[in-house]
């Protein structure tokens, strides 16, 4: 099944001189570029990038409440709460003031089963835990943990859709003249 997805590449992948190897992944896999550019301070389109509604943020604080638990880690210390929504709110600020950071490259990759095979190729959000031959497990060694302890998200290199869902709203966000 031939589809199309979003991928960014992140500041910090951008700032290492990691573009070139990412690229190359990728078409190795048979993913073609469709479009790409670079994208310096865009602050609107990075702050529409991550979703607003109060499910994400609610799923995205629980993984961040998790993660800490599982680490032992003071949570209403370090992060002033322990309530979900509030959490996810601090992490989605966090992603929008990363990606703002730095230089980015927002692509759209065609190709068989491109959302799964993009996000195969990239490996586990968590770097530490992607399997080696993948971006992130070649690439970054970031952890929750040390991210957490800094006050920034996880650095891990790119991102990618997650469905065709998110894929034609990124998509649609970042080119939009497609």
């Amino acid at each position: 099944m031939r589809e199309e997805t979003l991928v960014i590449v992140k500041p910090d992948a951008y700032s290492r001189g990691l573009l070139g190897n990412i690229l190359e992944r990728f078409e190795r896999r048979g993913l073609a570029v469709e479009q790409i550019r670079v994208s310096i301070s865009e602050i609107e389109r990075i702050d529409a990038h991550y979703p607003t509604d109060e499910d994400w943020l609610t799923l995205v604080g629980s993984k961040t409440i998790e993660d800490y638990k599982s680490r032992g880690r003071d949570l209403v210390g370090e992060l002033g709460t322990d309530h979900p929504l509030e959490i996810g709110r601090l992490v989605r600020s966090w992603l929008s003031d990363y990606l703002a950071s730095g230089p980015l490259v927002p692509m759209v990759l065609s190709g068989n089963r491109a959302i799964e095979s993009v996000r195969a190729t990239i490996g586990s959000t968590l770097p530490i835990t992607a399997a080696p031959g993948t971006i992130r497990g070649d690439y970054s060694c970031d952890s929750a943990d040390l991210a957490s302890s800094e006050s920034r998200p996880v650095h891990n290199l790119v991102h990618a859709s997650g469905n065709q869902d998110e894929a034609a709203r990124e998509i649609r966000l970042w080119f939009p003249d497609r």
